[in-house]
C-alpha cells in the first residue's frame, strides 16, 4: 500500500491534535464567556438500531460522538465553550415517517443543536427538510443519495462521509475497465438503491460499458430471498459479465451468500458491490469476498493515525470501526471545535465557521467543507478484499490499491442545489 502516512503521536491523542488545522484557535477563554442556548451542548445521533444498517453504524456510532465529546473535554479543559455536552439518540427504523418526526422531537422537545448519522436516504431526506424549516445543524453520513447535496441542499445540511457519485465513479469504472463491460444491476428499490443505480449507469457507460439489465428489489427486503433475481441473472442475452449489486449492510450478506450459493461466478458473472463495510466483510468472511473491488470512504489500518483510533474505539465496544463510526466521530469533533471557534451554538455563525473550512482528522484527509453544497470532500480509496490466506489479524480484510484524491472522489456542485 501506498501513501501511508505516520502520524506519532500518543493513541490517547492522536485523534485530537490534527484536529487543530483550521479551528480557529481556542475560542473563548472559559465557559463563563459562552453564549449557548441552555448553557449546554446536545448532539443527537439518529440512525438504525435494530434493522439492516445497525452494525454498520447503530448503537456503536453514538459510542463513536461520546467519544468525540470526550476528547473535545480533554483537549480544551477548562477552555471549553462548556463541560455540559450530552448526546441523545434515536432509532428512525429506516422508515421516512419515523426519521420526520424523531427528527423533529430531537430539535423542539430534546433541545439537539445538531442532528448526526441518519443513514437510509428516504430517511435522511426527510431529515434535511426538517433542518431547513427549524434552522438547525444535521450532518448526515450514513445516506449516500447525491440529493442531499442536489435538489435537498439547504444551508443547515452538510453531507459528510461518502456519496453515490464516489462509489460509483471508483467501483464502477475501474469494474468495467478491468472485469468486463456488460452489467446486470441489482439494486434496493428506494431513494439510494435509485440514485446508485443512476450513478452506477453513469460511471459504466463513460467507462466504455452498458448496463444489460437492472431490477429493483423490495427494501426492506424482510424474506431475505433475491433468488429470483440472481438466477435471472445468467439467462440475459447479452449475458452480463458483472452482477452490481447496491444493497448494503444484512442485505448487502444476503445477497452476496446467494450470489456464493448459486455459483454465478462459475457462470461467468462476476461479482461488484456498490456499498460495503468493514462490518459487512465480518459478517460474510473473507474467504465470500475475496478479490471483490470496492470503494471505500476510510479503513481502520490504513495508517498508524487510523488504527489508534481503532484501537481505542475497539476497547470501548469490542469490534473495529466501519467508516461510519469514523465520520460520526469527525463530524461531531468538527462540530464541538465549531461551536468553541464562535463562542456559540447560533446555527447560521456555526454554518458561516464551518463554510469553506479546510480539515484533516482521523476520518477526513485533504477535508473540505464546501462552501456551495455543503458537500465535504476528502480523499476516498479502491479497496480489494483480501483472500483469506493473506489475513494476518482480525478485521484486517482490505488492501488498498489506490487513494482517489479529495478533489477527483466527489462530484463538482451541481447547479441544483439552491443554498
Amino acid at each position: 500500500m501506498d501513501m501511508r502516512r505516520s502520524v506519532g503521536v500518543a493513541a490517547a491523542s492522536a485523534a485530537m491534535v490534527v484536529l487543530l488545522a483550521g479551528c480557529g484557535g481556542g475560542g473563548p477563554q472559559s465557559g463563563g464567556d459562552s453564549k449557548l442556548t441552555g448553557d449546554k451542548i446536545v448532539l443527537g445521533v439518529l440512525n438504525d438500531q435494530s434493522g439492516a444498517y445497525s452494525e454498520l453504524s447503530g448503537k456503536n456510532s453514538v459510542k463513536a460522538v461520546e467519544m468525540a465529546i470526550a476528547d473535545f473535554k480533554a483537549k480544551y479543559g477548562d477552555k471549553a465553550v462548556t463541560k455540559n455536552i450530552t448526546v441523545e439518540t434515536a432509532d428512525h427504523q429506516n422508515k421516512p415517517d419515523v426519521a420526520n418526526s424523531k427528527a423533529q422531537e430531537m430539535y423542539d422537545r430534546k433541545g439537539v443543536d445538531v442532528i448526526l448519522d441518519v443513514p437510509t436516504s428516504s430517511a435522511a431526506l426527510k431529515v434535511a427538510d426538517v433542518a431547513k424549516e427549524k434552522k438547525k445543524l444535521y450532518f448526515n453520513i450514513g445516506a449516500a443519495t447525491t440529493d442531499l447535496t442536489g435538489k435537498s441542499c439547504n444551508k443547515y445540511t452538510f453531507h459528510y462521509a461518502y456519496d453515490t457519485y464516489m462509489l460509483a465513479h471508483g467501483t464502477g469504472t475501474v469494474t468495467t475497465q478491468q472485469v468486463g463491460k456488460n452489467w446486470y444491476i441489482l439494486y434496493p428499490n428506494y431513494a439510494f438503491g435509485q440514485d446508485m443505480e443512476k450513478s452506477f449507469s453513469a460511471a459504466i457507460s463513460a467507462a466504455g460499458g452498458q448496463v444489460v439489465g437492472k431490477d429493483g428489489a423490495p427494501f426492506p427486503n424482510t424474506s431475505g430471498d433475491y433468488s429470483s433475481f440472481l438466477l435471472k441473472a445468467p439467462t440475459l442475452n447479452p449475458k452480463p459479465q458483472v452482477l452490481g449489486t447496491m444493497q448494503a449492510g444484512a442485505e448487502l450478506v444476503n445477497v452476496v451468500k446467494q450470489y456464493n450459493e448459486f455459483k454465478l461466478k462459475d457462470k461467468g458473472v462476476g461479482l461488484a458491490v456498490g456499498l460495503m463495510f468493514i462490518t459487512d466483510i465480518h459478517s460474510l468472511t473473507p474467504a465470500a469476498l475475496a478479490g471483490t473491488t470496492y470503494t471505500d470512504a476510510w479503513y481502520w489500518n490504513f495508517d498508524q493515525q487510523n488504527r489508534e483510533w481503532a484501537d481505542r474505539f475497539q476497547k470501548e465496544t469490542g469490534t473495529r470501526p466501519s467508516f461510519a463510526h469514523a465520520a460520526n466521530y469527525s463530524a461531531a469533533m468538527q462540530y464541538l471545535e465549531a461551536v468553541q471557534a464562535a463562542g456559540t451554538d447560533d446555527a447560521d455563525t456555526v454554518v458561516k465557521g464551518l463554510e469553506g473550512k479546510e480539515i484533516n482528522d482521523v476520518f477526513l484527509r485533504n477535508g473540505k467543507i464546501r462552501a456551495e453544497d455543503h458537500r465535504v470532500i476528502h480523499d476516498a480509496y479502491l479497496a480489494q478484499v483480501k483472500p483469506q490466506a493473506e489475513v494476518t489479524e482480525p478485521w484486517d480484510y482490505v488492501k488498498i490499491l489506490k487513494t482517489i484524491p479529495a478533489a477527483e472522489a466527489f462530484r463538482a456542485p451541481s447547479p441544483d442545489c439552491k443554498m
